[in-house]
């Protein structure tokens, strides 16, 4: 992935449209993260308001679209989502044809539902707009209850901050793991949300509560070789294991088994673009138990296997640097 083309139009959100230039249209040679040719594209180049007051001056027709390996689509106001305008439709329909990557944000998804590539595929969107999205269109499949979903080479994310999760989601899977980190720890931003947590949680947490889960997951990420239990962590934390489940998934959006799964594939991620360790021995380290097991996982989150991941992103270091 090279060439990445946002939409906007009339009545864009900003904070979700920023956060794609964030993703991808910054500068991180310094880092030795390789740059995107990223354009911002509109069907009438000039100037595009926003919605809270102020506009934007974009100077690309849809063009770019026909040709870039990743089209974003920004948020779109509500009274515009049964009326896109059909240029915005056919490029979005061409780029699935030709198997680019497509990713919306938020309200986003309409674009994609109304352009009919979201047929017969899971989607997501904001949860206050799922079931206006379902009625609209009832051959999506749609989970209001996730950050995003990935469904072939459509990505679609829930409203504000999950758009994050998602753009970090599709730079894992073309950058690498370690690619993704560096350029989460730049947006100063947790790099493991993954697309099966929930979009909100119950209710605000003590500050207590945060402190004794802390202490707990930081140990899980030091011992991912360990056959780790709830009772085991529940009693770590000073809970039952009862609480203990209610309150992480609570403060965290998932299961401890979930999160702690998610935690050993991104440590895997690391060790086949890091190391040479063999995938056995990668097993153990993460906690997986045999190679078997690691490849299972692999195909099953990140649709590849490990020998393929390691092939494309390996940058082996010694493992005491």
């Amino acid at each position: 992935m090279r060439t990445v083309a946002c939409i906007v139009l009339p009545g864009f959100a900003p904070f979700e449209f920023g956060l794609a230039c964030e993703a991808f249209g910054l500068d991180r040679s310094d880092d030795g993260i390789q740059n995107f040719d990223f354009r911002v594209i509109t069907p009438e180049p000039g100037v595009v308001p926003s919605k809270i007051g102020f506009s934007l001056n974009v100077e690309h027709d849809l063009s770019f679209a026909y040709e870039a390996d990743l089209v974003v689509v920004s948020p779109i106001p509500r009274p515009y989502w049964g009326s896109v305008d059909e240029r915005v439709l056919d490029a979005v329909r061409a780029a699935a044809a030709r198997g680019a990557w497509l990713l919306s944000v938020c309200s986003g998804s309409f674009v994609l539902g109304a352009a009919g590539v979201l047929d017969g595929r899971k989607a997501t969107t904001h949860w206050m707009y799922a079931d206006v999205m379902a009625e609209m269109f009832p051959a999506v499949d749609i989970d209001p209850n996730v950050l995003y979903v990935q469904d072939g080479r459509i990505i679609t994310s829930a409203g504000t901050a999950a758009g994050i999760d998602a753009c970090l989601h599709l730079l894992r899977l073309e950058l690498g793991a370690e690619a993704a980190n560096t350029i989460a720890r730049r947006m100063v931003v947790p790099p493991q949300r993954d697309g099966g947590q929930a979009q909100f949680i119950a209710k605000p947490l003590p500050e207590t509560r945060s402190q004794s889960l802390a202490i707990v997951t930081d140990w899980m990420l030091e011992n991912l070789r360990l056959d780790l239990t709830v009772d085991q962590l529940a009693a770590r934390a000073h809970m039952s294991p009862r609480t203990f489940a209610r309150r992480f998934r609570a403060d965290l959006g998932t299961t401890p088994a979930a999160w702690l799964g998610r935690q050993r594939l991104i440590q895997a991620q690391r060790l086949l673009e890091q190391t040479d360790l063999g995938l056995d021995a990668i097993a153990y380290e993460c906690g997986f138990g045999s190679a078997a097991v690691l490849r299972q996982n692999f195909s099953r989150t990140l649709g590849t296997t490990p020998t393929a991941y390691r092939a494309r992103f390996a940058c082996p270091v010694s493992m005491a640097s």
